[in-house]
């Protein structure tokens, strides 16, 4: 129930948690506050109204100064007297525009002040002689909600007598009844009637309870009758708020009649109502605390979930509901959210996921609007976008997806597959549409899709929560623990693109999953093949609107973040792939993405390499040996073709280092390596003048990337095996002897310092010896430099240095 200072007045607490965008640093009637003076004249003008008989423009413009100071205005009972004197008058001709005003201020008194009995009721003969002869006035909203309003609030006053609440009462039906049609037109008129209804049922008299709820149930979804979210949302909280009166002051009457009217919803009673009318009652008891009316929660409870099961079973698939039944799972979705506790049941849990994928994160539906539209319509479905961002459906996100999870938790096996399917299907086509979406508005609809991600970034969360929550129930099952980890991380590849913060739930989850599916091969398996393949990486197949022509796989960021949430995942259960599965699925994607521009995503590639070469126990099978030779070479190829413009270099010196380490003593494929990256090396030194001795001296601009390259070699000298150390040794000193002097002085002060500080006593002689051999090399090297060249001669030592060169080593 509202607090006391919220429900001072009903119908502003109602607009206040009911209605968008409402501004709540004023009140419906805006109070500027006019001045005390102000204040003071207009009554002053009232009575002076009374004391000649008449009543004209400045009369008027008085009421509406005193009304627009409703905030800071008390209206006492002499004050109350003297409006009741104008609106009994017989000879006083009021304006039809007046009577609301009239009607306004009244409301204020009995809201704020302590009324006298007879004052009380005589105020209300006034209001019920008005409506006797409300055949001469014009009809129109306003002069009815704000009749109603007052006599609601009449009916609420303890210091009535029971005879006017029973009249205020009567009144009030009927005119909800015969006038519904001008009631609800806008959401601020309808929170007016519905605050008058909702202090009549808190009424101390109890003869019109059940007629009042049964009429507000009745017109809903009549023409001209409530219509909405919001006026549902106001009909929820006044129910809570009358409800809650009733339970406070223990009411048992009212509250059998409530049960009753759940149990026994008639066939004109709208679904709509009924559902508001239900929550309503289910958030007043929750908040309560109260455990002696669970009868009654229960009554609540099994009413929605009749609802929602007629609803569920008259779908043909998840996405084919019409107007009528778009708007039903709506309601049914905030009703839930803004209940509190409720137990499980079936049809509850399908349709909060039916309504978080169809209405709360309508992906599918402007994904197919932004695809078949032509693009003068993308303002539209833009606005329609931003009108989603501000719903009240969207803002309560959260609390839905709350409760769906906590439903899930109760639910039987059946339901929880069910329930799975509707999500894990979810991420995949939401993945399979963005993708699509994001290609075709690239350039031309940059602002729509910014707010369709808005939206995906919600369902990103949602789905992390939901997930989480599934591997507390599933993981334990070993019959269904290994399925549902893999289609969490399929369903996560597909809302990777959509993370943008880091969370832990995200991080919990990944973390079960993955210790499940790193121990099974199977689970490896099926996971690993759920990755696109490589043509429809390179390829767009999504969609015949898109020519194949357009997509380029490097600029397709959805695509990329998937890939990437896979690169992640693979090396934590290389270890259970067979190698035909990572020849097949995994080595092309790989490969394809050690090329891409972007160097934070090659380098995720890089690491499934290095942890492929890594993997295996000893001894390693011949089979997966031979695999990790036959791939070196095409990734040595791949890594240097493409630096240092692509590859990186910390991902391409990864892998490197990890082949050395990893690779049988003496592989080929080792050889191989150190002699292109030395060829890499030689050839990116070639191309810079040998006459900047200061760019030789510290090798930085143009020769940056080269001396990575040559840093790299010298770290393989004590990383590679001693049969391969010979031919590493003898293909640097044939670079360094090439390079001009300041070079070559750079690189021995970094040779000598390095094997300084070696402790390996098996390869540091051989490297000792070799490096004053390569000194004195270098030395005479540079003499022969300074004799005049030949026309035609190149920078480097000639041939036949490099064979003289090559006996000496």
């Amino acid at each position: 129930m509202a607090k006391q200072s919220q429900s001072f007045f009903l119908e502003e607490w109602l607009k206040s948690i009911s209605i968008i965008n409402n501004n709540k640093n004023s009140s419906a009637q805006s109070s500027s506050s006019s001045s005390a003076q102000a204040i003071i004249q207009a009554w002053a003008n009232l009575r002076d109204s009374i004391q000649h008989q008449s009543f004209d423009a400045r009369h008027f413009q008085a009421l509406k100064i005193l009304v627009s100071s409703q905030a800071a205005l008390h209206v006492a009972d002499p004050q109350a007297k003297l409006l009741v004197s104008i609106l009994s008058s017989q000879t006083l001709s009021l304006p039809h525009e007046s009577y609301p005003l009239f009607f306004r201020l009244l409301y204020i008194w009995v809201r704020k002040s302590r009324q006298i009995s007879s004052v009380l009721d005589s105020a209300i003969d006034a209001l019920l002689h008005v409506f006797s002869s409300r055949s001469h006035l014009e009809k129109n909203s306003i002069f009815f909600s704000e009749g109603i309003l007052l006599l609601g609030a009449f009916s609420f006053q303890n210091s009535a007598s029971d005879k006017s609440k029973i009249l205020c009462l009567e009144l009030l039906c009927n005119l909800l009844e015969e006038e519904h049609r001008i009631l609800f037109f806008s959401d601020e008129i309808a929170s007016l009637t519905l605050a008058g209804a909702g202090y009549a049922l808190s009424s101390s008299v109890n003869v019109r309870f059940k007629k009042i709820l049964d009429i507000l149930l009745n017109i809903w979804g009549r023409e001209g009758g409530p219509v909405g979210i919001s006026q549902g949302l106001m009909l929820l909280h006044l129910v809570e708020w009358a409800v809650s009166n009733s339970l406070n002051l223990r009411s048992l009457e009212k509250i059998d009649l409530t049960r009753e009217l759940l149990e026994n919803v008639e066939k004109t009673h709208s679904s709509f109502a009924v559902v508001m009318f239900s929550a309503g009652v289910l958030r007043s008891i929750n908040r309560s605390g109260s455990s002696g009316f669970m009868h009654v929660k229960k009554s609540a409870e099994d009413r929605i979930e009749t609802i929602a099961s007629d609803l569920v079973l008259s779908r043909t698939n998840s996405f084919d509901f019409n107007i009528y039944q778009v708007l039903l799972l709506r309601f049914i979705a905030l009703a839930l959210a803004r209940s509190g506790s409720v137990s499980y049941k079936p049809s509850l849990l399908v349709s909060l996921a039916l309504a978080l994928v169809t209405e709360v994160f309508p992906l599918q539906r402007i994904y197919n609007k932004i695809l078949k539209f032509p693009e003068e319509n993308w303002a539209a479905v833009l606005d329609e976008i931003k009108d989603h961002q501000s719903s009240f459906i969207f803002k309560d996100a959260g609390a839905i997806t709350g409760v769906f999870c906590n439903q899930y938790a109760s639910a039987d096996e059946d339901s929880r597959s069910t329930v799975e399917n509707i999500i894990w299907d979810y991420c995949r086509d939401v993945y399979l549409w963005h993708r699509q979406a994001r290609l075709m508005l690239a350039g031309r609809g940059d602002m729509v899709m910014s707010e369709i991600e808005k939206i995906a970034e919600s369902a990103f969360l949602m789905v992390v929560v939901f997930a989480l929550g599934v591997t507390k129930q599933r993981l334990l099952n070993q019959e269904t623990q290994l399925q549902t980890s893999v289609r969490i991380l399929i369903s996560f590849s597909c809302m990777e693109y959509f993370r943008r913060m880091r969370l832990a739930e995200y991080m919990d989850t990944i973390r079960a999953v993955i210790v499940s599916v790193q121990e099974n091969e199977s689970a490896c398996v099926a996971f690993v093949e759920s990755i696109p393949s490589y043509k429809d990486l390179i390829n767009n197949d999504g969609s015949s609107i898109l020519p194949k022509s357009e997509h380029l796989w490097s600029v397709d960021e959805v695509q990329t973040a998937r890939i990437i949430f896979y690169m992640r995942v693979i090396p934590t259960c290389v270890d259970r792939l067979p190698t035909s599965v990572f020849k097949k699925v995994v080595a092309p994607t790989m490969f394809l993405y050690t090329g891409h521009p972007k160097g934070k995503v090659a380098r995720y590639a890089h690491s499934v390499f290095v942890a492929f070469i890594s993997s295996g126990k000893d001894p390693c099978p011949e089979e997966i040996i031979e695999l990790k030779e036959q791939l070196v070479f095409y990734y040595i190829q791949r890594s240097l073709e493409g630096y240092p413009e692509i590859t990186p270099f910390e991902g391409m010196a990864s892998g490197v280092i990890a082949l050395v380490r990893h690779l049988p003593a003496g592989s080929p494929s080792i050889f191989y390596c150190i002699q292109c990256l030395v060829e890499k090396a030689s050839s990116m030194c070639s191309t810079v003048s040998v006459d900047d001795s200061d760019l030789w001296k510290n090798w930085e601009g143009e020769l940056e990337s080269s001396k990575k390259i040559l840093d790299l070699l010298l770290r393989l000298l004590a990383l590679v095996d001693i049969q391969v150390l010979p031919s590493l040794m003898k293909s640097l000193a044939q670079l360094m002897v090439q390079l001009p002097q300041n070079g070559q002085n750079m690189l021995l002060n970094q040779l000598y310092q390095q094997i300084a500080e070696s402790d390996d006593v098996i390869r540091k002689p051989a490297l000792v010896s070799w490096v004053q051999s390569l000194s004195y090399l270098c030395t005479q090297g540079t003499r022969d430099k300074k004799i005049p060249k030949l026309v035609g001669e190149t920078s480097f030592a000639s041939s036949t240095s490099i064979d003289g060169i090559n006996a000496r080593l």
